[in-house]
């Protein structure tokens, strides 16, 4: 059984995506009118960029929980440039990333360590594990020699 750490993170995020729209993750009504962060000058265009945040979270916590929103927020914050100097780096939206672990942890795919962080459920992790699977098998078709990865 392939694990998240065998397929690319885009691929996975994408499909991880599609599959967290179809299950009952609400998305917050502010989500069309705010920004990722204060490094951003406008919001995302995607539409469905929501789920594809929740995603992100989630591989990002099955890869280094347990990681707590504080270190989210330096992991998807980003540089701003003020003037003529170098870019100042800015954490992101805090709100974004709450609303987007609480929804996880309804769903059953996150759990709360107390005074640490956030981990990957045992639900969690074999939602991801079937899918880095799938997506594997996959590559595999498309390129016979990743074979060997499985």
């Amino acid at each position: 059984m392939a694990k998240v750490y065998d397929v690319p993170a885009d691929v996975l995020i994408v499909k991880l995506a599609d599959v967290l729209k179809n299950e009952d993750i609400p998305a917050p009504s502010w989500i069309p009118f705010v920004k990722t962060g204060a490094h951003a000058d406008k919001p995302p265009q995607d539409r469905d960029w929501w789920h594809t945040r929740c995603a992100s979270i989630m591989r990002k916590i099955y890869l280094h929980g347990p990681i707590g929103v504080n270190e989210l927020r330096k992991d998807y914050g980003g540089g701003k440039p003020s003037g003529y100097g170098a870019a100042h780096h800015k954490d992101a939206g805090g709100a974004i990333i709450r609303n987007a672990i609480h929804g996880l942890e309804k769903l059953g795919y996150l759990e709360k360590v107390e005074k640490k962080g956030r981990i990957i459920s045992k639900q969690g992790m074999q939602k991801l594990d079937r899918l880095a699977t799938e997506i594997l098998k996959e590559l595999i078709v498309e390129n016979p020699q990743l074979k060997v990865y499985t």
